[in-house]
């Protein structure tokens, strides 16, 4: 066994009932479950979680959707409707630590496993509730998904070419920070009820997390009245800060500073616009964008993309390459960091799946095992945490009440 290996796991022994579907709260219980958390799925029988039917892309007709989201969790096949199987979760809400759900408003209270029923049993369960548009306010019943949040936070109106239409993120980018927002506010409640013995209730809403992450557009707004508007790749604030054409392809540049920008001006043998007071500054820049952009992109299309990053790099100065998604995972920072790892599965024989980015020196996340089949840890749970008989089980199966 490696030394890695023998450490303990930062959330060995938490368990977490996780009753979330499709990206945002699966990918909080994925995060969970990559630092040691046991993660129970509860999955309706006979279809599961939606992104189960979500291809293309898929191996052998399991959805990579799905598996991006869960694993090293454990499955199991239980139905909400039937009164054994509302039991059953009821139950294993008792053991938990943590529960995690994405249902529609009220949804989970003719179940009775809301919130203000499950915490009169458990005062110690921490109860994550992600929705669209949060448990309170006008909108609380409404459904919510990523690219209708994209559109009404602000997002898309800051991201596309500047004469172009509002674009989305290329991934669902307010569930995944939901998810990141919600995994931070469980570790908070953990920590707070190390202290207080007691858990607490977590209202997530995307349509929260996507507006926070306006960050620096959403406070010129706020503070300052400044009307956003697209630049396409470039930065509202910094400049130069995009993509630029090169001889046979393009880069995208990062220039940071005024002592990065002088030492650009080096590299590409225009020192003396460094001094210029249209682009000594980086207000400057900002301001004379317009004459500054076009002349360095001027430069940068006699000379290959290669030429360019060798110089600009050498000079201390962001810069890379704009990759396909293919090159961006065969590259070989991706692999010196081992963020990939070929996960042994009892079907395909293994899977290639990402590893969690948190890399703890000290405690560090658990090898991935592969996303869980639907109903797979039925038996296994039911036994290890509620003490069910084989016996049990088979009644429960037979009552149609798992899967």
């Amino acid at each position: 066994m490696s030394a890695a290996a023998s450490r303990p796991l930062p959330l060995a022994g938490v368990r977490v009932l996780d009753l979330s579907r499709v990206l945002a709260g699966p990918w909080c219980t994925q995060t969970l479950a990559d630092l040691g958390a046991d993660v129970w799925k509860i999955e309706a029988p006979g279809h599961g979680d939606d992104t189960r039917g979500w291809t293309p892309p898929d191996v052998d007709g399991e959805s990579t959707y799905f598996m991006c989201a869960n694993r090293s969790k454990r499955s199991l096949a239980v139905d909400l409707r039937h009164p054994e199987g509302r039991a059953l979760v009821t139950r294993l809400a008792l053991q938990a630590d943590v529960l995690v759900e994405n249902y529609r408003l009220g949804a989970l209270a003719k179940f009775g496993l809301d919130h203000d029923t499950l915490s009169q049993a458990n005062p110690r369960l921490i109860y994550c509730s992600i929705s669209g548009y949060g448990r309170t306010g006008p909108r609380a019943a409404e459904p919510g998904y990523d690219f209708v949040i994209q559109a009404e936070s602000g997002l898309m109106s800051i991201t596309g070419e500047p004469d172009g239409a509002p674009m989305k993120l290329g991934v669902a980018i307010t569930d995944l920070v939901t998810g990141m927002n919600a995994t931070q506010a469980i570790l908070a409640a953990l920590l707070a009820r190390h202290n207080t013995g007691q858990g607490q209730l977590i209202d997530l809403a995307l349509l929260d997390s996507a507006v926070s992450i306006l960050a620096n557009v959403g406070a010129g707004y706020l503070a300052a009245g400044h009307e956003p508007r697209r630049f396409g790749n470039g930065h509202p604030t910094v400049v130069p800060y995009q993509i630029f054409a090169t001889a046979d392809g393009a880069f995208a540049l990062g220039v940071g500073n005024d002592t990065q920008f002088a030492a650009l001006c080096a590299a590409l043998g225009e020192p003396q616009w460094a001094q210029d007071e249209r682009y000594r500054t980086n207000r400057a820049r900002a301001m004379n964008r317009d004459t500054l952009v076009p002349a360095l992109q001027q430069i940068l299309l006699a000379q290959s993309s290669a030429h360019w990053l060798a110089r600009i790099r050498a000079a201390g100065i962001p810069a890379g390459p704009v990759r396909t998604v293919p090159q961006a995972l065969d590259a070989p920072e991706i692999a010196a960091r081992g963020l990939l790892t070929d996960t042994p599965d009892p079907r395909h024989g293994s899977l290639r799946l990402m590893r969690s980015p948190l890399h703890l020196r000290g405690t560090p996340p658990r090898e991935p095992t592969a996303p869980p089949r639907l109903g797979e840890h039925t038996a296994e749970v039911l036994t290890q945490v509620l003490g069910a008989s084989a016996a049990d089980i088979q009644g429960w199966r037979d009552a149609g009440a798992v899967a």
